[in-house]
């Protein structure tokens, strides 16, 4: 029998982009075709909406509290040591609002993924939607990517574009990148499963 491909996904808030992978995962028979399954989730923030989503879809969670770090090094340690106790083939960072240490990132290396709201290389960093519509973008949309040490610069995995309408907001551009995100991250997940074979 191969290894088992263990997926552990982090994240910090509603987990929306987590359960689309989880949901992939069961409905198209991931374990069947990759061995692979969700075998944790994991939030740095205690009540985010999306242990809870997690829970609800079967899957392990556990809490590791940054602030109960007095270092990012400190927090990041304790946090590898908490993925390695799941042998995981992949780390997804989804919505997991964390700056990594270097030392997580190398430790992670080939086998780290992020989504980010945006077409990289552009609008790295935060409030991406808002800089596309002032930027007079006509399109924006996400992107799925290796993680290195640089921020929202690693080898890119996956893009979706969406329109960028004349009355469009940040609100209503994130609301429609997002659908485009829960769309193209299990997919892309799937994709560097398959690469693995």
């Amino acid at each position: 029998m191969p290894r088992p491909k263990n997926i552990v996904i982090l994240i910090s808030g509603s987990g929306s982009n987590m359960a689309a992978i989880v949901q992939a995962v069961q409905q198209q028979g991931w374990q069947q075709q990759f061995g692979a399954a969700v075998a944790a989730v994991i939030s740095n923030r205690p009540g985010a909406p999306g242990l809870r989503l997690a829970q609800a879809l079967g899957v392990a969670t556990h809490l590791l509290d940054h602030h109960a770090f007095e270092t990012r090094e400190a927090f990041d340690a304790a946090l590898m040591q908490l993925i390695d106790s799941h042998q995981p083939a992949l780390v997804v960072l989804a919505g997991f609002m964390r700056i990594l240490t270097p030392a997580f990132v190398a430790h992670y290396a080939g086998r780290l993924i992020n989504i980010h709201p945006s077409l990289l290389p552009a609008f790295t960093g935060l409030n991406t939607h808002q800089r596309a519509i002032d930027a007079g973008c006509t399109q924006a949309g996400c992107t799925v990517h290796q993680v290195t040490a640089e921020l929202d610069h690693g080898p890119i995995l996956a893009q979706a574009a969406v329109p960028v309408l004349p009355e469009d907001t940040a609100d209503t551009l994130a609301a429609r990148v997002l659908v485009e995100e829960h769309r193209l991250y299990p997919q892309a997940v799937r994709g560097w499963l398959q690469s693995q074979v």
